[in-house]
C-alpha cells in the first residue's frame, strides 16, 4: 500500500541499498520513493519534491554527505534526514547528530531499523493531513 502524503528521498550511490531501502519503505506506507546515486542528484531531487524523510550516505561520490545533511536541513528544517553509513565512527556520529539529523543508521541494517526511524514521521504525517 503507497500513499502520496509521505514522501522519501534515498541519496546513496550503491544500487542494493537503494533498492532495499525502497523496498522497506514501500512495504511500510510511504510514498513516492525518489532514488539518487549521488549529491548533485539528491539535492536537484530534494528540491523538487520537497520529501519529508531523507536517508542520506556520508560516502557520496560527488560531496560530503555531512555537507549535503546541513545544505538539505538549512532549505527544509522539518524534513527528517537520517544518515546510513557503514562508518559509525564517533566523529561520524557526532557531526549526523549535530548536523540535524533524525538517526544514524548503521550499514548493513535490519528492516526493523528502518521501521524504527520511519514510524514517528508516519504518525507524525497522518497527523498533519488535512480533514
Amino acid at each position: 500500500m503507497t500513499s502520496s502524503w509521505c514522501s522519501a528521498l534515498i541519496i546513496d550511490d550503491t544500487a542494493a541499498v537503494r533498492s532495499y531501502l525502497c523496498q522497506i519503505l514501500k512495504h511500510l506506507g510511504v510514498g513516492p520513493v525518489y532514488e539518487a546515486a549521488d549529491g548533485y542528484q539528491g539535492n536537484l531531487l530534494f528540491n523538487q519534491h520537497k520529501p519529508h524523510m531523507v536517508f542520506l550516505d556520508i560516502q557520496l561520490p560527488d560531496v560530503n554527505g555531512r555537507q549535503l545533511l546541513r545544505q538539505l536541513k538549512q532549505q527544509q528544517p522539518d524534513c527528517q534526514v537520517f544518515i546510513c553509513s557503514a562508518y559509525s565512527s564517533v566523529e561520524n556520529l557526532k557531526d549526523a547528530v549535530a548536523g540535524g539529523a533524525g538517526a544514524f543508521i548503521v550499514k548493513p541494517f535490519a528492516s526493523e531499523r528502518i521501521h524504527q526511524v520511519v514510524q514517528p514521521v508516519l504518525k507524525a504525517s497522518r497527523l498533519s493531513l488535512p480533514g
